[in-house]
């Protein structure tokens, strides 16, 4: 142990000549701190147990609390098909290793022996696991630091690009699944609240429609345009719009979805991929961000930003006059007047 000049002790690591610092100036205080530091190297297992024994008396509970317990806790949370998903998740045998172990006995080894049996998933549940656990104080440090949680290897989402989307269509002999995925690619939905689409979602007064995100609770509201109207004289106008394909589940939509891709030779899309085509469209056609955020229920500027982040945009000539933001500018350096801001702005 030694002091650096006007600050704190440190202590080094005979092994390594590794250095850190006591984070203190009280010779009497730093002098226990390395006489502890040397007793944990000695006799770890020992250390363990004083742990737990100290853990004990701040909350008896502590020393016994095993994963299965954070993930009943975490998998109660969230709305049910939040919490389905979870529940299957967890029934995953990577987790079978943790699932009995003790928190305070767990290591990172554990830990990484099941991010290396479980997938992408895996990755992401049990570092939503490891945090909640660390948050509520059932552990008091970090099993895996952040900064060593391995990459996740997430695979490529894309939109349903409009040839694909076509070929869908064509071949699909089912006149309610052939309107519901061309409800799809108009609204941008999710697929169960597109499939529970009804008459009266739709205001056609104001002509805008307006339904509730099931996984989130978010109000989602589109304009009625040309085609989402005329797609909707085709659709019944009381009730479901979709009266059979709203009984189904969500597997089972999806199942019927990818044969359709299957026989068509199409890959990489599912009927999420609707979603990520429409904000794609959107983004390329120009639509400001909190319009798409509202037609699709992100409350997040950042999983908009994942979403329509394969736009293709092609930035118009500098000539072409209908290009109205640079002409909104050229208007603002004519202008010099004190109410030549507001006059561009109504222009």
């Amino acid at each position: 142990m030694f002091k650096r000049e006007k600050g704190n002790f440190y202590v080094q690591e005979n092994g390594t000549q590794t250095q850190k610092s006591l984070r203190t100036k009280d010779p009497i205080e730093a002098e226990k701190l390395l006489h502890a530091l040397n007793e944990s190297r000695q006799a770890p297992d020992l250390n363990l147990e004083l742990g737990k024994v100290y853990l004990t008396h701040a909350d008896p509970t502590l020393v016994e609390r095993k994963w299965k317990d954070v993930i009943a806790e975490l998998s109660s949370r969230g709305k049910p098909s939040t919490q389905a998903r979870k529940a299957r998740e967890f029934r995953s045998k990577a987790y079978d290793i943790i699932r009995n172990k003790l928190l305070v006995k767990t290591t990172g080894d554990d830990l990484r022996v099941v991010l290396k049996r479980g997938g992408v998933s895996t990755n992401s549940m049990l570092r939503i696991l490891h945090n909640m656990a660390l948050e509520n104080g059932w552990i008091h440090w970090h099993i895996i630091p952040p900064a060593q949680w391995p990459e996740r290897e997430a695979k490529t989402m894309r939109g349903t690009t409009p040839d694909e989307h076509n070929k869908i269509i064509a071949s699909e002999m089912n006149n309610e699944r052939r309107n519901y995925y061309q409800m799809l690619w108009e609204v941008g939905a999710a697929q169960t609240d597109c499939a529970l689409l009804t008459a009266e979602m739709f205001d056609w007064d104001k002509r805008v429609l307006s339904y509730k995100r099931m996984k989130t609770g978010v109000w989602c509201r589109l304009a009625i345009g040309e085609a989402l109207g005329a797609l909707t004289q085709k659709l019944p106008q009381h009730g479901f719009l979709f009266p059979k394909v709203a009984l189904l589940r969500d597997k089972d939509r999806s199942a019927e979805f990818c044969r359709r891709c299957r026989l068509l030779g199409i890959t990489g899309i599912s009927l999420h991929s609707y979603r990520y085509s429409w904000a794609e469209r959107a983004y390329a056609a120009g639509i400001p961000e909190r319009f798409a955020q509202s037609a699709l229920g992100h409350s997040s500027k950042a999983v908009h930003h994942a979403y329509a982040k394969n736009a293709h945009v092609v930035c118009p000539p500098l000539e072409n006059p209908s290009n109205k933001v640079i002409r909104l500018r050229q208007l603002k350096s004519e202008i010099h007047s004190e109410d030549a801001e507001d006059t561009a702005l109504d222009i």
